[in-house]
């Protein structure tokens, strides 16, 4: 079974488990390695001003795609000949 070091101080520099596995106790070398990876971003950024931002977000409660238009046209037919077959009798 593999020793857990629960301390710091008692860790070697390198050992072997039971399976054969050599393992090195780094100290931070392999941390600095990698601290910029979390900072880094890989997508593009694009800046515009707020008034922009707030015209494109106001944009978002309007449908603008045509085929989705299209088809909300078509429904607003069929309702229309629709309600020309509704007899309402009281």
């Amino acid at each position: 079974m593999t020793n857990l070091y629960m301390g710091g101080e008692d860790l070697p520099d390198d050992y072997t488990d039971e399976n054969g596995a050599n393992y090195s106790v780094d100290t931070n070398e392999t941390d600095k390695t990698w601290e910029n990876e979390a900072s880094s971003d890989t997508t593009p950024m694009v800046r515009i001003s707020l008034k922009e931002y707030n015209d494109l977000r106001d944009q978002t409660k309007y449908i603008t795609d045509a085929t989705l238009i299209g088809a909300i046209d078509k429904i607003e037919f069929f309702v229309k000949e629709l309600r020309k077959h509704i007899v309402r009798k009281y």
